[in-house]
Parts: structure tokens; C-alpha cells; sequence
């Protein structure tokens, strides 16, 4: 019993030790800047750029459509723009603890294309997202489509039909219908 209680003290502090030494020592951090640019150059409204699905935030200051992320640490990270009128490649920015000031930059256009590194971060805008359909105009056809106007063509087609059916009958035939 003595013996487990002080495997399990020499553990604790071995754990405490181990994350002493994890925090004395300053992470390693970066600044992540970029631009956002359209194909014709016009300029930019507000967009919100997110890095790990909105761990770090950062929105397009200027008209030019720059940006930054302050404080990102190493690692592997996604970043996504958010634009509700323009659609943008996700990016894959890789940090390497020996390499902050020097990150990889990897464009992912789709899914299933082809990735493509970048040497610097500019995103061009690929397609501007169209929401709004035109209304289409009256066609005489697409009533066809409906199952209403469709029964009222059969029904108003045996209104023609049963008198004609009617007098093809015998006599004798009319009088039991009727």
C-alpha cells in the first residue's frame, strides 16, 4: 500500500514538472495578412475570413481587401472566406514551429480539383453567387402541368363525348339508362 501511494506522489509531480517546463517556454506565433482581390479590381465590401472555422476572425479592413490574423500559433490551419455575394478557394496555411515567419500557403479551388501552393496569400474571387431567378412568364403550356386543369379538360371532354356515345345506342338500351 505504502509502496502504490508513492508510485502515484512520484507520478504527480513528474506530471507537474513536465508541465512547468510545457509552460515556461513562450509559444511560437505569428501574424497571418493577406488580400482578397476581384477580377475586375473593383473594390471590396466588408467579408469575414475565418481560420479553423472561426478560432481567429479577421475582416477586410481597407477597400483593397487586406487582412490579418494576429497571434496564430503553429500547426495546420484552414482558413475560409465568408462573403455572402462572392465565392473564394479555401486555403490551407501551414505553421512550422521552426519556420513562424516563413508559412505555406496551399489553394484548394474545389472539391476535387487540383490544390495549388501560393507564395503569397491573395485570393482572387472565382464567381459571384446569383440567388435571384427571373420570374418566368406565362406559358399556356405549364397549366397543362397542373392535375386540376387536367380533369377539367377530361371532364368537359365527356360532356362532348356521352351525347354522341348516347345516340349510337338502341333504343331499348336509352330506356335503361335512363
Amino acid at each position: 500500500m505504502r509502496q502504490r501511494l508513492s508510485v502515484i506522489v512520484g507520478a504527480c509531480f513528474a506530471l507537474l514538472g513536465a508541465t512547468a517546463d510545457a509552460s515556461s517556454t513562450p509559444a511560437a506565433v505569428t501574424d497571418v495578412c493577406g488580400r482578397l482581390r476581384l477580377p475586375d479590381d473593383s473594390k471590396l465590401n466588408t467579408t469575414r475570413i475565418t481560420l479553423d472555422d472561426g478560432e481567429y476572425t479577421a475582416y477586410t479592413k481597407e477597400a483593397d481587401g487586406s487582412f490579418c490574423f494576429y497571434n496564430v500559433g503553429p500547426g495546420v490551419h484552414l482558413l475560409d472566406v465568408q462573403s455572402n455575394h462572392l465565392l473564394f478557394s479555401q486555403v490551407k496555411v501551414q505553421l512550422l514551429n521552426d519556420a513562424m515567419d516563413d508559412p505555406k500557403f496551399v489553394e484548394y479551388p474545389y472539391a476535387g480539383a487540383a490544390k495549388f501552393p501560393l507564395t503569397k496569400l491573395i485570393l482572387t474571387a472565382h464567381a459571384s453567387y446569383e440567388f435571384f431567378q427571373p420570374k418566368p412568364g406565362f406559358s399556356p403550356f405549364a397549366m397543362l402541368k397542373n392535375p386540376m386543369f387536367l380533369m377539367m379538360i377530361v371532364s368537359v371532354g365527356l360532356m362532348f363525348v356521352m351525347p354522341k356515345m348516347m345516340e349510337g345506342l338502341d333504343p331499348e338500351q336509352q330506356e335503361q339508362m335512363r
